[in-house]
């Protein structure tokens, strides 16, 4: 018997060291440097990686849940990491041990965790660092595969976690580091489910049965309608190399990412380390991610799409790249436009009656702020973000003789459409303008902020006099 206890001991013992000799660190990852990653709200993100050895990178991210606007004058209560959508930007070496401290908030109201893909081990992190509000948890990592990587919580039910923000992406660099760029820009695009219709104002609250049938509200770029656009959009010069980081955090939806007016130069397939060449669309399917890189050659916007186009410029995937330079018409001219031989010019259209002057409407900054997204989303991609137009066939919105005698008409031009010759500044214009499927809300936040800030008047049509117009529409 006593011997049986000897040999039990000694297993014991034998099991304890083998797991100290586990657990302890080794003496190069005792001697590694400590750095504290710097966090950087997107698009920006942490800077590129000189260095040459292996560190241990402290990374402290805040779990929040914020209330703020998905869509001018919409509020959403959104779930972050780091009190952004996405997440930031986590950014270190291969061969790197990762030390993340997540810390849920006290005033928080849900337990959370994270799940980050570029662990190497079970649940990517989220066991190790489920929290309630008001708690610390603290796990480390080797970062072994290079690549560009998406986290997100996975706290059940993990598709409405994902789906109120909480997502972000890591890269790990790899050994060698990377080719210099001229500007890095982190992008992702996520699905919302809000139980009011897109753009509905006031503060819109999480539909699930939506989720679940995969029907989303809003498909946007870095959590917000025009988040990418205005004075938010990216910039580059003519020339320099971009480097865009783009991921999919979901919950559901496939994004086909495509820059208008660009090709990739390369194409790193779903965030790995092999590329294509001369791209001009890429799939990225949910929790998924890629590198894409192309060099902008003369100035003027680019737009940031999901190409399935209808996310784009009916649940917002739309964003802006701001390219300066000079004009090279070597490579994009300005073009040229005239009649065809013997085309017959249009008949004017029909006066329209007069219509009676709508009472004054007052200014209001959430309308203004509305109506110049839903003029980004839908209207500057013709009228161009100006509203200079296109000569002979777009006619121009701002500075406009037209919008600034007919206001009222031109909300039942964007309700109804219209075709036919129209003069506009003494110039003809002959095209079609097909109705547009937008609220009345949007129509009359659209119509006052090109009356307001493309033509120096002052609102003229209220969300009222745009549902009058619709019922009066014939069947």
């Amino acid at each position: 018997m006593k011997t049986q206890l000897k040999l039990v001991a000694a297993g014991l013992a034998s099991a304890v060291l083998a797991m100290s000799h586990v657990t302890a660190a080794t003496p190069s990852e005792t001697a590694l440097p400590t750095i504290t990653q710097e966090l950087l709200a997107p698009p920006l993100l942490p800077p590129p990686i000189t260095r040459k050895t292996p560190a241990k990178v402290v990374v402290n991210l805040t779990v929040e849940e914020v209330e703020r606007e998905i869509a001018p004058g919409t509020r959403y209560t959104f779930w972050t990491f780091g009190g952004t959508v996405p997440g930031k930007m986590i950014r270190v070496r291969e061969g790197d041990t990762v030390e993340l401290h997540l810390l849920n908030l006290p005033d928080n109201k849900l337990p959370h965790n994270i799940d980050l893909h570029a662990v190497t081990g079970p649940g990517g992190g989220a066991a190790q660092t489920l929290i309630a509000p008001g708690n610390e948890a603290t796990f480390t990592f080797k970062a072994l595969n290079p690549g560009l990587y998406v986290y997100h919580c996975a706290t059940a039910p993990v598709g409405m976690h994902v789906a109120n923000g909480m997502y972000g992406m890591i890269l790990v660099e790899p050994k060698e580091g990377m080719a210099p760029v001229d500007r890095e820009y982190y992008v992702m695009q996520g699905d919302f489910y809000t139980n009011g219709a897109y753009r509905a104002p006031g503060l819109q609250g999480f539909d699930m049965q939506k989720a679940i049938d995969e029907k989303p509200t809003y498909v946007v770029f870095n959590g917000a309608d025009g988040a990418l656009t205005g004075a938010n959009a990216l910039t580059a010069k003519a020339n320099e190399k971009v480097r865009m980081y783009f991921g999919v955090g979901g919950p559901n939806i496939t994004s086909s990412f495509h820059v208008i007016g660009a090709i990739f130069d390369r194409v790193y397939t779903e965030g790995g380390n092999h590329y294509q060449e001369n791209v001009q669309t890429t799939m990225v399917p949910a929790g998924g991610s890629t590198i894409v890189e192309f060099t902008p050659r003369v100035p003027g916007n680019l737009t940031l799409v999901d190409h399935s186009l209808t996310r784009a410029f009916n649940k917002g995937a739309i964003g802006l790249l701001a390219v300066s330079g000079p004009d090279r018409p070597e490579i994009y001219s300005k073009g040229i436009k005239k009649p065809l031989a013997g085309a017959v010019a249009a008949a004017p259209a029909a006066a329209k009656p007069a219509v009676a002057k709508p009472a004054p409407v007052v200014a209001d900054r959430a309308q203004q702020l509305r109506g110049k997204a839903v003029y980004d989303s839908n209207c500057s991609a013709c009228h161009q973000p100006d509203g200079k137009g296109v000569a002979g066939v777009f006619p121009p919105l701002a500075n406009s003789d037209f919008f600034q005698q007919r206001p009222y008409e031109m909300a039942h031009i964007v309700l109804n459409g219209r075709n036919g010759e129209i003069v506009v500044n003494g110039e003809h214009y002959n095209g079609v303008m097909p109705p547009q499927d937008l609220s009345d809300d949007d129509i009359a936040a659209v119509i006052n902020y090109v009356g307001v800030e493309l033509n120096k008047g002052t609102p003229a049509v209220t969300p009222a006099q745009v549902r009058d117009m619709r019922k009066s529409r014939q069947p």
